[in-house]
Formats: structure tokens, sequence, C-alpha cells
């Protein structure tokens, strides 16, 4: 699946101190992020067409996993890219 570059405006000074923290935690910036996306496409996305878009065969493992009834604990791939 070709893979789209989001990018957001966010006040610099909490983006630094998100990333500050979260390294402090070892946590991923961009797999957090990826994650979110996740969840407001499995909130959004009506199931048939997440099936249809499953279809397709071109969807990452990742994706077809947030299509299933949901797990807690799941993560998604994708790209991010947050200025």
């Amino acid at each position: 699946m070709k893979q789209a570059v989001v990018t957001i405006k966010y006040d610099e000074e909490k983006l630094n101190a998100i990333k500050q923290y979260m390294e402090k935690k070892d946590a991923d910036f961009e797999a957090e992020l990826n994650d979110v996306l996740g969840k407001l496409y499995e909130k959004y996305v009506p199931q048939a067409v997440r099936e249809y878009i499953e279809s397709r065969g071109d969807v990452p493992p990742a994706i077809r996993k947030a299509n299933k009834p949901a797990i807690r604990g799941g993560s998604n791939s994708g790209t991010v890219s947050v200025e």
C-alpha cells in the first residue's frame, strides 16, 4: 500500500516536551502517532469500507489487524511526519 505523509502544525515547545519525556520512557513518537491514526481509522471508517480496502490485497498486515474485532494493544504501521 502506498504510504502518505501527514503534516500538522503543533506548538513547538509542547512537541519538544512530548519527545523529551517519551524518550525517557523509551517510547517511539512515530509508533504512538501511527497507533492513534489506526484508532481514528477504526473509529470513523465503516467496517464495510475497511473490508473493501483489505480485499484489494494491497493492505499491510498491521492495517488488516486493525480491521479485526478490537483487541487491546494493537499497533498500526505507516509514515507520519510532524513539523
